[in-house]
């Protein structure tokens, strides 16, 4: 009986003061590698990272003593997550709209994702088309993807699937008065046009009066998904406008918007250039845990052997 209680002694010393910090330590790597993976994005990793480091600068100087230091710091971490919240606000919405839906694992999950091919004929292919139709004043909204597949729910309308290769004549051709899909707008994957006549979400924003439908509907599907851009060519005016993250950059010369497309569609491939670092990074946490874990546990039984 008494070596069950001594037992017990060892097992509940060992839990708190060993088990229950490292449980603490292990959770917040935890959040930060979800965060990390619904990022996924090169640029932003150095401003999360800044934010960790600015973090543990605080708990330390709080640790230290250095009382005036650290509440300096505490105002500089909750000035710097309302910032990143704002920055970061699709990210934050995708990682809430997870943990909502229950899907905890996947947040912890790396899945690779090949990203889609963007050579330089389809950028060129879609500006030669959205230069003739600024010439001919025919409105036209166009959806480009750019590290990963947009959600159809975050549609008001999916729209006709065509599935059909990227080609100036094609684009055309589809916001041709006479067509029956020349209202909506075409989703362009990859160098495939995934589907035309797409609905889109209008934008709740205040905008200026001048701005049509076609620029409200750009707009609001560049609020909601934040990893696509939207061109637009104005039907009265001719005027080429692109729309990122739900702000407008017009007007656009049809060699501004090449620069433009090849600029935001190469930054692309750099988010997915993170895929196998944090792939990497998760097994070797895993492994690393799990070692130190069976360390500990062989530990009270070493110690209980000698004190029989």
């Amino acid at each position: 009986m008494r070596y069950f209680w001594e037992y017990g002694q060892i097992i509940l010393n060992l839990l708190r003061f060993w088990l229950v910090p490292i449980l603490d330590v292990v959770l917040v790597l935890l959040l930060i590698y979800a965060m990390l993976v619904v990022i996924g994005e090169r640029r932003t990793l150095w401003m999360v990272r800044g934010f960790i480091v600015l973090l543990l600068a605080a708990s330390l100087s709080k640790q230290v003593g250095l009382v005036l230091l650290g509440f300096v710091l505490d105002k500089l971490v909750v000035g710097s997550a309302v910032a990143m919240a704002f920055i970061l606000q699709g990210e934050f919405r995708r990682l809430l709209e997870q943990i909502g839906r229950g899907q905890i694992g996947q947040l912890l999950t790396v899945t690779h994702r090949d990203p889609p091919p963007q050579p330089d004929s389809v950028v060129d292919e879609l500006v030669d088309a959205i230069k003739e139709l600024s010439q001919n004043r025919i409105g036209a909204l166009i959806i480009v993807e750019t590290d990963q597949p947009i959600n159809e729910q975050d549609f008001s309308v999916p729209g006709v699937r065509l599935n059909a290769e990227v080609s100036r004549e094609l684009l055309q051709t589809i916001f041709q008065t006479s067509t029956l899909l020349h209202d909506g707008a075409v989703l362009i994957r990859g160098a495939r046009v995934l589907s035309a006549g797409v609905i889109l979400p209008i934008s709740e924003r205040l905008a200026s009066r001048q701005l049509g439908t076609r620029h409200r509907a750009a707009m609001g599907i560049t609020e909601r998904v934040d990893h696509c851009l939207c061109v637009v060519v104005s039907e009265e005016t001719g005027s080429i406008s692109l729309a990122e993250r739900g702000t407008l950059n017009r007007p656009l010369t049809s060699s501004k918007l090449r620069e433009l497309l090849h600029s935001r569609l190469s930054t692309a491939a750099d988010r997915d250039a993170v895929t196998p670092q944090l792939r990497s990074l998760g097994k070797r946490l895993r492994s690393q845990f799990v070692t130190f874990v069976q360390r500990l546990l062989h530990r009270p039984s070493s110690a209980s052997r000698e004190k029989r």
